[in-house]
């Protein structure tokens, strides 16, 4: 992963508003997302209903776990290789201790299911240039040089079809610190200024997504990452070769440039402030770190991973979460814990996170401030507000309540009339609704169902 966010940070417009819903006081959106047309509609239809997907960063950096020589490298575990400058011929030897013996795909595709999952994301090939599959372009792979000699993508498209996961396969299309060519590595091989790009894209790069997309069944989506070099021309290339063999199979929002994407990505980590329109995701971790780092323990908590979840979800987007499996295919126990406690509470209240739209509101998130300035002179978003947070879905309005009120909930004004309140946890909790065209004012239960967060369902007259 980068930490750069490949969309373009400017864009022209309002905050989202439900159409059915009351407006909400203009913002200002951080991300460019894609034009709307009807192919594109047509290729993302699963995955705005998803909202919440697993990513899986598994390689040859799971074996050093952020040590080399003896001492800890400060920095995210899968850019060990840059960061320490391995050489390419010590870095390959780290293929001998990738053993994957505790690997299980179906565990692995069960643990995204019982997290309430609806894709998953898998590393196919990340900057190290190290295949996690079995391609015939290259020899440097996790079927011909590791002990482990399987092919995971294989065995994990097959569990994820079971389960009626979409599969979908992450592919770092620019950088390559194994390739003379490749972009990154400028401790063993050339300035990338001073390399053949195109040479290492037709030998290498091309032909590996080609490979991805011909040999593992119907993927959902290529996740590309870190476009340095990517020419309109170059990165046509790629959204030509996968349409080409698979027409429904979306492109992430890291393709390079000529707006090929089908979708925008935040930075990692960093969800906007405010509701973007258009389609976008935000990628994020368990812990500090991508690939497995033994000294990053560092994990995020039940409770805020389900904010996340009901804060991106609220603002339009979806949330791509992301585990770390060490060199034996062991998927850190908080991760799972913090992920089944997720799919836990999703069982309850997924319908206010499935297929769902960005707010009705808008004033929930806090606001921009007019004295303080960011690092760029611009006013400074502040964070103040996280009591709660609305989805819709046609008709319905859902509430996301993190800090229960002593009295009753004041919301602002609501466009048509509300005809039903009820809490998911508990539909038949005694819920009272004063409504005026200034505000909704609800009166809750004394004690909220909920551990984490309690949902309020609002339906509206049709």
């Amino acid at each position: 992963m980068t930490r750069i966010t490949l969309a373009p940070l400017i864009v022209a417009g309002l905050l989202f508003s439900a159409a059915s819903m009351t407006q909400a006081a203009p913002e200002k959106p951080e991300i460019a997302t894609p034009t709307r047309n009807p192919q594109r509609d047509a290729r993302l239809g699963w995955w705005r209903n998803a909202k919440f997907g697993m990513f899986i960063h598994w390689g040859l950096y799971a074996v050093p776990a952020g040590e080399w020589k003896g001492k800890p490298v400060p920095s995210i575990g899968e850019w060990i290789m840059q960061k320490a400058q391995i050489p390419v011929k010590d870095y390959e030897q780290f293929a001998k201790g990738f053993t994957g013996t505790q690997f299980d795909a179906e565990a692995w595709a069960q643990l995204a299911q019982d997290a309430g999952m609806k894709y998953l994301v898998f590393t196919t090939k990340h900057h190290d240039g190290f295949a996690m599959y079995d391609s015939k372009v290259s020899d440097y792979n996790v079927v011909k040089a590791t002990p482990f000699a399987r092919d995971p993508v294989k065995e994990l498209a097959a569990a994820c079809a079971k389960r009626g996961i979409v599969f979908c396969a992450y592919y770092s299309q620019a950088r390559d610190w194994h390739h003379p060519n490749g972009m990154g590595n400028f401790w063993d091989y050339k300035p990338d200024s001073e390399k053949d790009f195109d040479k290492y894209l037709e030998e290498k790069s091309l032909p590996q997504v080609r490979e991805i997309l011909t040999h593992y069944g119907p993927l959902g989506l290529v996740w590309f990452d870190g476009p340095i070099n990517m020419t309109v021309e170059r990165s046509a290339r790629f959204d030509k070769l996968v349409h080409e063999i698979q027409p429904n199979c979306i492109v992430s929002g890291r393709l390079g440039l000529g707006g090929f994407n089908d979708f925008a990505d935040t930075n990692d980590n960093h969800p906007p402030n405010v509701p973007v329109p258009g389609d976008w995701e935000t990628p994020a971790t368990l812990n500090l770190t991508w690939g497995y780092k033994k000294d990053d323990q560092n994990w995020k908590t039940p409770a805020d991973l389900i904010f996340k979840l009901v804060d991106i979800a609220s603002k339009g987007g979806n949330y791509l979460l992301n585990i770390g499996p060490t060199a034996d295919g062991v998927i850190p126990q908080p991760s799972q814990d913090s992920l089944r406690a997720v799919g836990k509470w999703l069982k309850l209240n997924g319908e206010a996170i499935y297929g769902s739209t960005a707010t009705a509101f808008g004033a929930e998130y806090g606001a921009y401030s007019e004295q303080v300035k960011d690092g760029k002179g611009r006013p400074k978003f502040i964070r103040s507000q996280t009591d709660w947070r609305c989805t819709t879905q046609p008709g319905k309005l859902y509430i996301h309540i993190f800090k229960w009120p002593t009295g009753k909930l004041e919301l602002p004004a609501v466009k048509g009339n509300i005809s039903r309140a009820y809490l998911l946890a508990d539909k038949s909790a005694k819920v009272q609704i004063q409504q005026s065209d200034k505000s909704v004012s609800i009166a809750l239960p004394e004690k909220a169902p909920g551990e984490i967060a309690s949902v309020l369902c609002l339906e509206l007259q049709q």
